[in-house]
């Protein structure tokens, strides 16, 4: 989709890359994936069958949402904490530069993987997705929240910082978020029961996209994951709002059951759980709500898309977090 964050190359700055990382001379080129950030792009290297993924940042300069800064950055962290901890595939890394030397923004070159998006093989995909998610969330820390911003000491304090900078994202923008200042005060309101959030790795982007299937010599598919950026420390119900997207959290039976089969600690519906699940719901809908300034025009449908999708989110996470009470 069309993004004002996504840094369009061409063929001579692609050239340039490629001749630093001395991998070959590029044959041709083109954009790869549906992703609304950063720039992909498929790269053929003359007399070689090889194919490279190169991914750039946004460029130096252009706005960007708080957390997505130096985003990524850490993105070659997370793949190799999932390639350490877990059986789970990802792209092997083979060159990476934030020099600024070449293009005025970072960048990475990666394996091309064999196969498709999970999205495109016409499959129930929420089971396989929510067993790789269980295989994240193994992976502990003592800090919650993002890498590129500030690390705290429990995922109050974490979540309560990211939602504050989404607020004063908007603000940059010219716009007042009051649906977002509501947020806050239903963190504050929660605040014991956030504390005790345990903390672990979050993919917080459980999107079908994002994993590539390909099929063995047995005919079984196989399964790799891309783009883990938004990745953070946090509270694991976080990433149950992709799995399932639109479904109370206590209707997401195939996610939660495949999850509970192999989970380190199975996930139990209880009022506290919603109360942290909703919380995440709604920081999405402020993510959707804010994100749309700096990524799209009034007339671009990535904007009429998150104004809906973020006050279907923000209504029913309201709902619930105004009735509860401890």
């Amino acid at each position: 989709m069309k993004s004002k964050t996504k840094y369009l190359l061409n063929q001579e700055q692609i050239t340039g890359i490629f001749n630093k990382a001395h991998l070959g001379q590029v044959e041709n080129y083109y954009a790869l994936g549906a992703g609304e950030f950063n720039s992909v792009y498929c790269i053929k290297i003359q007399g070689s069958e090889l194919e490279y993924v190169l991914k750039i940042a946004p460029r130096d300069g252009q706005d960007v949402l708080t957390y997505e800064k130096d985003m990524l950055d850490v993105e070659l962290k997370w793949y190799d904490e999932i390639a350490k901890n877990t059986d789970i595939k990802v792209p092997k890394i083979y060159f990476s530069d934030f020099s600024r030397q070449v293009i005025d923004a970072p960048y990475f070159i990666m394996e091309k993987l064999n196969g498709v998006q999970l999205d495109k093989i016409g499959i129930d995909s929420t089971d396989k997705l929510a067993q790789m998610a269980s295989q994240i969330h193994k992976i502990k820390n003592d800090k919650h929240g993002y890498e590129q911003n500030s690390l705290y000491d429990n995922w109050y304090l974490a979540i309560r910082s990211m939602t504050e900078n989404l607020v004063k994202d908007a603000a940059l923008k010219g716009r007042k978020s009051k649906r977002g200042q509501r947020l806050l005060e239903y963190i504050d309101k929660f605040k014991c029961v956030l504390e005790e959030a345990p903390c672990c790795m979050v993919n917080f982007d459980l999107w079908t996209p994002n994993v590539i299937c390909d099929k063995d010599t047995n005919g079984e598919y196989t399964y790799a994951w891309i783009d883990p950026e938004r990745t953070f420390w946090g509270d694991y119900v976080a990433d149950f709002v992709a799995l399932e997207f639109g479904r109370y959290i206590e209707d997401k039976k195939i996610a939660i059951d495949a999850y509970n089969a192999v989970a380190q600690t199975p996930l139990v519906i209880t009022d506290k759980i919603k109360v942290r699940y909703y919380v995440m719901e709604a920081y999405v809908a402020l993510i959707q709500e804010v994100e749309k300034y700096y990524r799209y025009s009034l007339f671009n449908y990535g904007w009429y898309r998150n104004v809906f999708s973020s006050k279907f989110l923000y209504n029913r996470a309201f709902k619930f977090l105004q009735s509860v009470q401890f």
